[in-house]
């Protein structure tokens, strides 16, 4: 399974390819999309084709998304908000499935706790995806969220498949059940 993270910004947008094999998973790809400060509609539209031509060139199985939170002010919503649709424009595009995730959730996964700040982030995704060079604040994000969708579509597939497993002996009680009962 290959995953793009995604760490959306309407200046800079940071993006983290990784893959799992045989229950591996290594960093393939990273970096930023620096759209500078000119208009807000140039900008998303050059972050919407770099992250196509990202999208193109590492054929993801799955994207994964920061959602949104709460930000300092509305304006800086609204164009977090933005960024995020160009993220959301450029997978729907290519017919790729989007996850998202909170950023406690991706901090969780990836360094342990909710509250992780920007170096322990940096830090914990160097240290699970074995990067010795020094990550950019939103490219190590990026991979956080990719690695989070990695490690979570892990866990939910073990618990539905235990899930699966518990039917048949439900099941089987209730039909006891019935007949000692009945």
């Amino acid at each position: 399974m290959r995953v793009l993270g995604i760490d959306p910004g309407t200046v800079i947008t940071g993006w983290g390819v990784v893959e799992v094999r045989r229950g591996s998973m290594r960093h393939l790809a990273s970096g930023t999309i620096r759209a500078g400060r000119g208009e807000v509609a140039s900008r998303l539209g050059f972050i919407y084709a770099e992250l196509g031509a990202v999208l193109v060139e590492h054929v993801p199985d799955a994207v994964s998304l920061e959602r949104n939170f709460l930000a300092r002010n509305v304006q800086s919503a609204f164009r977090l908000g933005e960024a995020r649709g160009v993220a959301m424009a450029a997978a729907a595009a290519r017919g790729v499935p989007l996850s998202e995730y909170t950023p406690a959730t991706i901090k969780k996964c990836v360094a342990g706790h909710g509250g992780a700040d920007k170096a322990q982030i940096q830090k914990a995704v160097a240290r699970l995806l074995g990067i010795s060079q020094r990550l950019a604040a939103d490219e190590a994000d990026a991979l956080a969220a990719a690695a989070c969708h990695v490690l979570r579509s892990g866990f939910e597939a073990r618990v539905r498949a235990a899930s699966v497993r518990q039917k048949p002996a439900v099941r089987l009680g209730a039909v006891i059940r019935a007949r000692v009962l009945g």
